[in-house]
C-alpha cells in the first residue's frame, strides 16, 4: 500500500501553515485520500490523480513537491528528499497504470468493433514503446512510507489544534468519536487495517533524521548544526590545515583557483535553472493538452465532444494568428539585433581600451602592495590568517553549490520523466480522438446518403403526382417545398461538421446551384449531398495519402508518377503552382508583352469588344466571383480577353473563350498568368482552327467522337441511332470549353488537371466516360424527347469523381494520340469536301435565282 505522513500546505487568508496529514492511495479511483491521523476512518479530502501532473522545485525547499489538478494545486512536503522522490515516482506509476487500464471509449455501446480494435492496437503499441528510464528506481523509505509509518510520529511536530481542519468539522467530529469510542474494541479485534502492536519498534536512524530535520529550515537554508557538520566534512576532506597554509607561499594562487571554481559552478547552476524553467513550461503545455483531451473523453454526449472539438479548432486558429504576429515581431527584433551588434562592437573596442588602462593600474597597485608588504613587521602571518578565512568561506560556498547542482539534476530527471509520461498519455488520448473523428465522418457520410435517398424518393413521388390522391399530392408538394428551403449555411453553423456542405466551394462555385426548374433544384441538392458523402468516405483512405504524396514532391519533372498523380487530382494548395509549371513548359511568357497588349486595347477599340461585353455577365453564373457585377475578377477577365484578341488576330474572340479564361483566373489568380494559360490552351493544346469562324476542327472532333462512341459503347450508339439522337448537339459545347458549365466544379478541375498536362485526348476520354457512367440510365429511356431532356442535365448527376476517373483512364481501352490524329485527318478531308460541294450548290442556287429575276 502507498501510504504515509506528509505535510500539506494550508492557506487561510494571508497565513500559510503546514499541517500533518496521513495520505493513502485508492487504487480503484486513482485518488490520493488524506486524513488527519492514520487512525481516522473518514478522509478530509482527496486528490484526483488521473488528470494531475507532478512537479518538484528545489527553490521551495527540501522534500517539497506539487500535485496539480485541473481545479487546484496541492503543495506537499515529505520528511526527506528520498521520501519525496519515492512518492513522486510511485504516483507516476499508479497514474499510468490507471489510465492504461481504463476503457478507451465511452461505454455507450455505439462504437463499432473496428474502432475498438484500432484503439487496442494503438495502446498495445504504446505499451511496448521503449520507455527510457529518466529516473532510477528509488528505494522504498520504510521509515516514512507504508503501514509501518502509521506508528511513527508525523514528519513535523505541531500542536493538535493546528492540525485540526476547520473546513471539515463534521468529519473531525466523526473521526474523534471513532477514535475515542471504538479504538479499544477495533484495535483488539483487528478491525482496522493498521496494527500498532506489530510495529512498536522505532527504526535506529530516527534520531539522525530528527537531527538533520532540526538543522534544515523550511526556506531551504541550513541551520548552524548542519553548517557545523559541513565544516567538519571540509576539514576532513584533505585540505591543508591552518598551520600548513601559513607555510604555503602561493596561497594567493589557491584563492584565485577557488574563485574560478565558484564562478564555474555558479554558471552551471544558472544553466540548470534555465533548463528547469523550460521544462516547467513544456509540462504546463502538455498538462493543458491532457486536460482538454480528458474533458473530451469524459463528456457525456457526442454533442459535447463535438463542441470541444470546435473549441479546439478555434484555439488552433488563434494560435496561428499569434504565430504570425510573433513572426513579424521576430523580424523586427532581428533588425534591432543588427543595430545592437554594431553598437556592441563599438563598446568592445571601448572596453579593450579600458582593460589596457586597468592593466596599467593593476601593475601600479601590485608595485605599491609589494612596498607595503616589505614595510609591515609581520605581513606573512596576517596574510595567512586572511587566506584561511577566505578559503574556508569559498569552500563552504562550493559545497552549497554542489548540493544545489545535485538537487537540480534530480529535479531535471524527474521532470523529464513526467513530460515523457504525460506525452504518452496525451498521444493515447489523441488516438482516441482520431478514431472518434473517423466514426463521426462515417456517420455524417451515412446521414448525407440517407438524406439524398430521401430527396430521390421525393423526386420520384413528384413525377407520380398526377396519379396520387389530392391529399397525398399536397403532402408531397409541401415536403418538396420544405426540402428546397434547406439552407446549408445555417445548418453548418448550428452543428459541428467535419466537412460541412458550405454554400460555395474553394473557388467560389455554388455547391447547390439555384435553378429555376423545381425538379432541377432537387437534383442539384441530391448531387451536393452525394458529393459530400463521397468526400467524407474517401477522406482518410484516398485523399489523405494522395495529399501526403503531393507534399513530398519538391521540384516538378515530367514522369509517369507525376502523370498518375495529376490524373488523380491536384490538391487545392498545390494546383496553382502545378498549373503555372505546365503552362510555362510549353508556352514561355514574353516579358512586357501582356502590358503592351493592354495599352493597345486602351488606345484602339477592338471589333470584338462589344461581343466581349455581352458575354461577361453570362460567364460562370454559378460562381460568386463572376455573378456579382462589382466583382474584382470581371475587369480582369475583360482585360485578358481583349489582350488575347489583339494577340491572336486570326481568332480575335470566340464565344467560349470567356469561360476558359474565367477558370484560369480562378485558379491562377494573376491575370497575366491567366492570359498565358488561355494562349497555351488555344494555340498549343487545341488543334488549329478550333476557334475560327467556321469551327471546322470542332466539327471534325464531333465526328471523331462518334467513331469512338461506336467502338467503345456500341449498345448506346445503336440506341441513339434507333431514336435518331444527334449527340453532337450535347457534346459540341463539352469540347469547345473543356466541360466548363457541364460538370460540377470538383470534377471539372480534376478534368482540367489532366487536360493541361496531356492534351485534348483527355476530353475524348472523359466524354466517353460520362456516357459510360450513365449508360444504363439512358438505355432505359425509349423516347427521343425524354432522351434529349435527360442529356441536358445528366452530367450534373455525376457525383463520384473517382469512379469517373477510373472509367476514363482504366476501364476504356486506351487510344494514343497517333490514332486521334489519323481520325482527325480523315474526317477533315471528308468535311472539307462536303463544305466545298455545299458552296458549289449555294453558288448555283444564287446564280439560278439571279437569272429568274425579271
Amino acid at each position: 500500500k502507498l501510504c504515509g505522513y506528509l505535510n500539506k500546505l494550508g492557506i487561510k487568508g494571508p497565513i500559510k501553515t503546514w499541517k500533518s496529514r496521513w495520505f493513502f492511495y485508492d487504487e480503484n479511483k486513482c485518488r490520493l485520500l488524506y486524513y488527519r491521523t492514520a487512525q481516522d476512518i473518514n478522509p478530509l479530502g482527496s486528490i484526483d490523480l488521473s488528470s494531475a501532473s507532478f512537479d518538484c522545485k528545489m527553490e521551495n525547499g527540501e522534500g517539497v513537491f506539487e500535485i496539480r489538478t485541473p481545479s487546484r494545486a496541492f503543495i506537499l512536503k515529505a520528511i526527506s528528499k528520498q521520501a519525496m522522490m519515492y512518492w513522486l515516482q510511485q504516483l507516476q506509476m499508479r497514474r499510468w497504470e490507471f489510465c492504461n487500464t481504463q476503457s478507451r471509449f465511452p461505454p455507450n455501446g455505439i462504437l463499432p468493433c473496428l474502432f475498438a480494435f484500432m484503439s487496442y492496437f494503438v495502446f498495445t503499441f504504446i505499451d511496448v514503446v521503449d520507455n527510457e528510464d529518466f529516473l532510477p528506481l528509488v528505494k522504498t523509505p520504510t521509515e516514512a512510507v507504508g503501514l509501518k509509518a502509521a506508528s511513527l510520529p508525523a514528519p513535523q511536530t505541531s500542536t493538535a489544534l493546528q492540525n485540526i481542519s476547520l473546513k471539515h468539522p463534521w468529519t473531525e467530529i466523526q473521526n474523534t468519536v471513532y477514535n475515542i469510542c471504538g479504538s479499544r474494541q477495533l484495535w483488539g479485534n483487528n478491525g482496522n487495517v493498521f496494527r500498532f502492536d506489530e510495529f512498536q519498534e522505532h527504526p535506529e536512524n530516527v534520531d539522525e533524521e530528527q537531527e538533520a530535520e532540526e538543522g534544515t529550515l523550511e526556506d531551504g537554508r541550513m541551520g548552524p548544526r548542519l553548517n557545523w557538520i559541513r565544516r567538519a566534512r571540509w576539514m576532513n576532506s584533505g585540505f591543508l590545515g591552518s598551520e600548513e597554509l601559513s607555510r604555503e607561499k602561493n596561497s594567493v594562487d589557491k584563492v584565485s583557483v577557488l574563485q574560478q571554481q565558484i564562478l564555474t559552478l555558479t554558471e552551471e547552476v544558472k544553466s540548470q535553472k534555465e533548463l528547469v524553467k523550460l521544462l516547467h513550461k513544456a509540462l504546463e503545455a502538455a498538462q493543458q493538452e491532457k486536460r482538454v483531451s480528458s474533458m473530451y473523453l469524459t463528456a457525456a454526449e457526442d454533442k459535447d465532444r463535438l463542441e470541444l472539438v470546435r473549441h479546439k479548432v478555434r484555439q488552433i486558429a488563434d494560435l496561428t494568428t499569434r504565430l504570425e504576429a510573433l513572426e513579424q515581431e521576430k523580424k523586427e527584433l532581428e533588425q534591432i539585433l543588427t543595430l545592437r551588434d554594431s553598437h556592441i562592437q563599438e563598446l568592445k573596442e571601448h572596453v579593450q581600451l579600458l582593460m589596457e588602462k586597468n592593466h596599467a593600474k593593476q601593475e601600479v597597485i601590485m608595485t605599491l602592495t609589494e612596498q607595503m608588504a616589505r614595510e609591515l613587521s609581520d605581513p606573512l602571518q596576517e596574510a595567512n590568517t586572511i587566506t584561511v578565512e577566505t578559503l574556508y568561506k569559498q569552500q563552504e560556498e562550493i559545497e552549497h553549490l554542489k548540493d544545489d547542482i545535485d538537487a537540480y539534476k534530480t529535479q531535471n530527471q524527474f521532470l523529464n520523466s513526467e513530460i515523457h509520461q504525460v506525452t504518452r498519455l496525451w498521444t493515447s488520448v489523441a488516438e482516441n480522438e482520431k478514431a472518434l473523428l473517423m466514426k463521426c465522418a462515417c456517420l455524417q457520410a451515412r446521414n448525407c446518403q440517407m438524406e439524398s435517398k430521401y430527396l430521390t424518393v421525393l423526386r420520384k413521388l413528384q413525377e407520380a403526382v398526377p396519379g396520387l390522391p389530392s391529399s397525398h399530392a399536397e403532402l408531397v408538394k409541401s415536403l418538396i417545398q420544405e426540402a428546397l428551403q434547406w439552407d446549408v449555411k445555417e445548418e453548418a453553423e448550428e452543428s459541428f461538421n467535419l466537412n460541412p456542405v458550405s454554400e460555395y466551394d474553394e473557388y467560389g462555385f455554388m455547391t447547390v446551384p439555384d435553378y429555376e426548374i423545381e425538379d432541377w433544384k432537387l437534383l442539384a441538392k441530391i448531387q451536393a449531398l452525394e458529393i459530400k458523402s463521397n468526400k467524407l468516405r474517401s477522406q482518410e483512405i484516398v485523399e489523405k495519402p494522395l495529399r501526403d504524396r503531393w507534399n513530398s514532391i519538391g521540384e516538378l519533372n515530367p514522369s509517369a508518377e507525376l502523370k498518375n498523380l495529376i490524373r488523380s487530382g491536384i490538391p487545392v494548395e498545390h494546383r496553382q503552382r502545378v498549373w503555372s509549371w505546365m503552362v510555362s513548359r510549353h508556352c514561355s511568357p514574353v516579358p512586357g508583352h501582356y502590358q503592351r497588349l493592354l495599352e493597345q486595347s486602351r488606345s484602339t477599340e477592338h471589333p470584338a469588344c462589344r461581343q466581349i461585353e455581352l458575354d461577361l455577365p453570362r460567364t460562370l453564373t454559378n460562381n460568386k466571383h463572376f455573378s456579382c457585377p462589382t466583382s474584382q475578377l470581371i475587369p480582369k477577365l475583360r482585360r485578358v480577353l481583349l489582350a488575347f484578341s489583339w494577340h491572336n488576330p486570326a481568332i480575335g474572340y470566340c464565344q467560349g473563350l470567356n469561360r476558359l479564361a474565367a477558370v484560369a483566373l480562378l485558379v491562377l489568380e494573376d491575370e497575366e498568368s491567366a492570359f498565358w494559360c488561355l494562349v497555351y490552351i488555344v494555340e498549343n493544346l487545341m488543334p488549329a482552327d478550333y476557334y475560327s469562324d467556321t469551327l471546322i476542327t470542332s466539327q471534325v472532333d464531333q465526328r471523331v467522337f462518334k467513331d469512338f462512341l461506336s467502338e467503345k459503347l456500341p449498345r448506346l450508339m445503336a440506341h441513339f441511332e434507333q431514336y435518331q439522337i444527334d449527340v453532337s448537339l450535347i457534346t459540341f459545347n463539352w469540347f469547345l470549353v473543356a466541360f466548363v458549365d457541364s460538370l460540377v466544379s470538383d470534377i471539372l478541375l480534376r478534368v482540367w488537371d489532366a487536360f493541361l498536362y496531356e492534351g485534348t485526348k483527355v476530353i475524348f476520354r472523359y466524354a466517353l466516360a460520362i456516357f459510360k457512367y450513365n449508360e444504363e440510365e439512358i438505355l432505359r429511356i425509349h423516347d427521343s424527347v425524354e432522351i434529349y431532356q435527360y442529356l441536358r442535365f445528366f452530367t450534373r448527376m455525376i457525383t463520384d469523381g473517382r469512379k469517373l476517373m477510373n472509367i476514363a483512364f482504366n476501364d476504356l481501352n486506351p487510344f494514343p494520340m497517333k490514332l486521334l490524329r489519323n481520325r482527325r485527318s480523315m474526317h477533315r478531308e471528308e468535311l472539307e469536301a462536303e463544305l466545298c460541294e455545299l458552296e458549289q450548290i449555294k453558288a448555283a442556287y444564287v446564280k439560278e435565282r439571279a437569272e429568274q429575276r425579271p
